[in-house]
């Protein structure tokens, strides 16, 4: 009598519960359990039915960087940065030699009484690769290539800031121009910032006349910075195609 007892305050329980929870009660625990995974196999399996497509989206065109301190030739060292301390230039740390490199160079030409020139000279490359995730590669490296233009234009302290976007120079390229004072020196600075597809060079170049020494012409920095972007770009187009062959 016990058991019919609660055999029957079973039913009745089940009997308050809504319909699409009725299958629970009946049968064992593990009988239930069997029929949803049965259940579930059968949809994911069911004709008709596919997943839906992973995003795709074009690949990266260059797949690695050169050397950053072997995008200029000897000569255009020479004219940019005479006298340089290290023609090999200081390399920067990377975590990553495929994605990010930089180099830089500087030179003090001391020309006795009349003081002493200086020069720096700076290149930063910046690849990308293509992400189902993220996006494609020249996406990413054009707003890269965006906001580097407006990190140029923000520079503190530069004064007659003028920004152009110029030819010839890669896919994109822009040019910003700018004075600045330093420990009561007077500097030009030129920025150049290029786009070759999925990679983005920045080219940093200034100068300026040390200890009475005569301020230099912008117009020349700036001529000499364009000539040296230009031929960054096209190192980089033919190292990065060379490498990436079989």
């Amino acid at each position: 009598m016990h058991r019919s007892a609660k055999r029957l305050a079973s039913l009745l329980t089940c009997a308050a519960v809504p319909a699409l929870l009725v299958a629970g009660c009946s049968g064992s625990d593990s009988d239930s359990s069997g029929s949803g995974s049965g259940d579930a196999s059968a949809s994911a399996s069911a004709p008709g039915r596919t997943a839906a497509p992973s995003p795709t989206v074009a690949p990266a065109k260059f797949k690695q960087l050169p050397n950053p301190c072997e995008v200029f030739s000897k000569d255009t060292l020479k004219e940019l940065v005479p006298k340089v301390k290290d023609a090999a230039g200081e390399r920067g740390r990377s975590s990553d030699n495929a994605s990010h490199g930089t180099c830089s160079w500087n030179s003090s030409d001391e020309q006795g009484v009349d003081g002493t020139q200086f020069r720096w000279l700076g290149v930063a490359l910046q690849r990308y690769d293509s992400d189902p995730g993220i996006g494609a590669a020249d996406k990413r490296a054009a707003d890269y290539y965006a906001k580097q233009i407006t990190a140029a234009k923000a520079t503190q302290g530069a004064e007659k800031l003028k920004a152009a976007t110029t030819s010839g120079t890669g896919d994109e390229a822009t040019v910003i121009t700018y004075d600045a004072k330093k420990e009561g020196n007077d500097y030009k600075n030129t920025t150049i910032i290029a786009r070759l597809s999925n990679i983005v060079l920045t080219i940093n170049y200034n100068g300026a006349g040390l200890a009475g020494a005569d301020t230099p012409k912008g117009e020349d920095l700036l001529k000499a910075a364009q000539a040296a972007a230009k031929e960054a770009v096209a190192t980089t187009a033919k190292t990065t195609t060379a490498k990436a062959k079989p």
